[in-house]
């Protein structure tokens, strides 16, 4: 027995589903949701209800944006010959910091993994291929993470592309 009502119980349990929050962090979280105004609650909540309905996949690369096509894709500047592909929508943030990389990107959201039942229908590889259809794209760097499934993925990725005639490079890590 917690000690708490059913209703913050449920609250709290909530707020352990998201990763990186343990119980005491829930907790805590809980309680500061509790302490707020009704108008504070109501705009984290409404706020929250927004993001799920007008954030969606961009229609060109997969990542994240709440427009038919990310800011990236969109914009004039980048180098639409060179698609860096990458796991996940936080990849993209992270090279994005460096400001030392100019061209697009394709967002997969995954890896290949059989043991836990992602194939690689489950990720946005059609999609990358795709891209690939026409003759803008001249090469495509590999940057998924440095696990197995991330390499998996890379060489299965990799293989795909070569023979469409576009040069196929892996992202150095160490």
């Amino acid at each position: 027995m917690s000690g708490f009502t059913p209703s913050l119980e449920q609250l709290i349990e909530q707020f352990a589903r998201l990763p990186s929050v343990g119980r005491k962090s829930a907790q805590r979280l809980a309680f500061h949701i509790l302490s707020m105004t009704d108008e504070e609650a109501e705009k984290f909540t409404s706020t929250i209800l927004n993001a799920r309905k007008s954030i969606h996949r961009c229609e060109i690369c997969c990542n994240l944006t709440d427009g038919d096509v990310c800011s990236v894709c969109s914009s004039a500047s980048r180098d639409k010959s060179t698609i860096c592909v990458v796991e996940d929508p936080r990849d993209v943030i992270a090279i994005e910091r460096t400001h030392e990389y100019n061209g697009v990107y394709h967002v997969l959201h995954g890896a290949i993994s059989p043991m836990n039942d992602i194939n690689p229908e489950d990720i946005c590889i059609k999609e990358l291929l795709l891209r690939l259809s026409d003759d803008t794209v001249k090469e495509v760097i590999m940057a998924t993470n440095p696990t197995v499934e991330g390499e998996a993925t890379a060489m299965y990725i990799s293989r795909l592309i070569k023979p469409l005639g576009v040069n196929v490079s892996r992202l150095a890590y160490g």
